[in-house]
């Protein structure tokens, strides 16, 4: 459905949206040379003080009003202290060791049991499992069948410590 221009006098198209209030829920349609002179003269933040324009900004960039003013001040200056020291100090930041993270031991285990790097991704294993579990699996294997099961329920502890780390399970 199309509306006609809100502009009064005017009988083209309203085409283009424009805001009504601050909150944009309620909205006028304007062909488009209304929309952009109604554009050019809408101000957002109009018959707003200062600390409410400030207030309204830090809620719309950060989700909420700040509460403690001196709270966010030394924050500021905390961040400032960071970004000089990281400026102008560079080689402390580069002799701080880089943090590791290191995979569970169960983990490691079963990726070994896989044959797989500890960089293997969910996609890798399952295709790795798949292959192991031809192989290993008791009624597929053409020789020694003890050691197959054997093999095959190896495989599939180490699947299931792989299922719980990756959260698929």
């Amino acid at each position: 459905m199309i509306k006609k221009c809100d502009h009064p006098g005017c009988t083209k198209a309203g085409t283009c949206r424009a805001p009504k209030t601050r909150d944009l829920k309620e909205y006028w349609w304007f062909c488009r040379d209304h929309a952009a002179e109604y554009n050019k003269n809408w101000n957002y933040y109009a018959g707003m003080t200062p600390e409410e324009i400030e207030e309204d900004w830090e809620k719309q960039t950060f989700g909420s009003p700040l509460k403690d003013k001196k709270q966010s001040e030394q924050d500021a200056k905390d961040y400032i202290n960071f970004l000089n020291d990281f400026i102008t100090g560079r080689s402390t930041f580069d002799k701080k060791p880089p943090k590791r993270t290191t995979l569970p031991g169960r983990v490691v285990s079963a990726l070994k049991f896989f044959d797989l790097p500890i960089t293997a991704s969910w996609r890798e294993i399952s295709a790795r499992y798949r292959l192991l579990a031809k192989k290993y699996h008791p009624d597929t294997a053409r020789t020694n069948k003890e050691a197959a099961a054997k093999n095959f329920t190896s495989l599939t502890s180490a699947y299931e410590t792989l299922q719980k780390y990756f959260g698929k399970k």
